[in-house]
C-alpha cells in the first residue's frame, strides 16, 4: 500500500471530506501510475477519484468497533518515532 494513504477508522474527531478525498486521490494515482493524468484521460481520473472518495465515505460510516477512539496526535509522534528510529544514521 502506498505509504501516504493512512488510516481514516476510528479516530476522534472522525475522518474529514479532505482527508477521505486525499486518501482516494493517493489511491486513484497509485493505482493508475499518474499524479497528473492527461487532457484525454482528465475526466476518467476525476471520476474514479469520486467513486473511490464515495465508496471510502461509505465503508468509513459502516464500520463497527469496540476499541476506543485513536486520538492524532499521539499517533502521528508514534509515526515520528517509528521513522526516527527507521532513518537512524
Amino acid at each position: 500500500m502506498c505509504r501516504n494513504i493512512r488510516t481514516l477508522h476510528n479516530f476522534e474527531p472522525p475522518a474529514s471530506e479532505d482527508e477521505i478525498e486525499a486518501a482516494a486521490l493517493q489511491y486513484v494515482r497509485k493505482i493508475s501510475g499518474s499524479t497528473k493524468p492527461s487532457q484525454t484521460n482528465a475526466a476518467a481520473f476525476e471520476q474514479a477519484v469520486e467513486a473511490v472518495t464515495a465508496a471510502s465515505r461509505e465503508l468509513l460510516a459502516s464500520l463497527v468497533t469496540t476499541a476506543p477512539s485513536k486520538d492524532r496526535e499521539v499517533e502521528a509522534a508514534k509515526a515520528r518515532e517509528r521513522a526516527a528510529k527507521r532513518y537512524a544514521a
